[in-house]
């Protein structure tokens, strides 16, 4: 090999180590900033935890204010009743401040305060005819796990970035309430698939299959109700 074309070969060698540096440094970086943030919600957690065990009213208050609109809308998803979701609203606050001191930090606080609201609608539906969520059967639910895209919007984040999200809550009320959880707790909420198979104590595969099929059951009715929209828009 010639000097030319070894100093050649040296410095695209270079550039590429350089490349890779960057990269690696880049990732490190990601990495102390996740590390940071998963400690900083860890503190965030256990000053919760610390305050429910006391009974901190304004704790209490602050908790209330901050998740209030979320837990309403995830009970009203849930049950598809205005009333019967703001009485289990004030019901799932009373369970926060009686038993407060079983929230031991470990878990994010919305997730523990969801099971709660969770655990709540299926006592209820054990008391009266509505479906439980547990009982609900699902055609095919086989406990095989799907494999659900996570590059690009769903048809679901698709839909409401276009259209009112007073027609979305419309057509989800329409799907199962196990269809409809999952996809609330999911888009909604931005909970993780492990996070919703703890909230609804559903096997991580159970979790994908009805997150899937929730899908696919949603755009149908998505793609009709854009299409009367359309046709609306054409009349005027």
């Amino acid at each position: 090999m010639g000097f030319l074309s070894w100093k050649g070969k040296f410095g695209r060698d270079r550039d590429f180590l350089a490349g890779a540096g960057v990269s690696t440094c880049m990732g490190s970086v990601a990495i102390a900033i996740s590390v940071e943030q998963a400690e900083q919600n860890q503190q965030e957690n256990a000053a919760i935890a610390r305050g429910l065990k006391s009974h901190d009213a304004a704790l209490l208050d602050h908790l209330i204010e901050l998740y209030q609109h979320r837990l309403l809308r995830y009970l009203l998803f849930l049950t598809g009743k205005r009333e019967v979701a703001e009485d289990l609203f004030q019901e799932t606050w009373m369970r926060v401040l009686l038993r407060g001191g079983q929230y031991n930090g470990k878990a994010r606080f919305d997730t523990w305060l969801f099971t709660i609201a969770r655990n709540l609608v299926i006592d209820l539906s054990r008391k009266r005819t509505m479906a439980s969520l547990d009982q609900m059967s699902e055609a095919n639910d086989d406990g095989h796990g799907f494999e659900i895209a996570t590059d690009g919007p769903t048809p679901l984040e698709q839909f409401q970035v276009r259209e009112d999200r007073a027609e979305v809550a419309a057509v989800m009320l329409k799907l199962e309430p196990n269809y409809r959880e999952v996809l609330t707790l999911r888009f909604h909420e931005e909970m993780s698939l492990e996070e919703i198979a703890s909230v609804t104590h559903a096997p991580l595969s159970t979790v994908k299959s009805r997150l899937y099929r929730g899908l696919a059951a949603l755009k149908p009715e998505l793609e009709r109700l854009r299409g009367g929209h359309n046709a609306t828009e054409a009349m005027v």
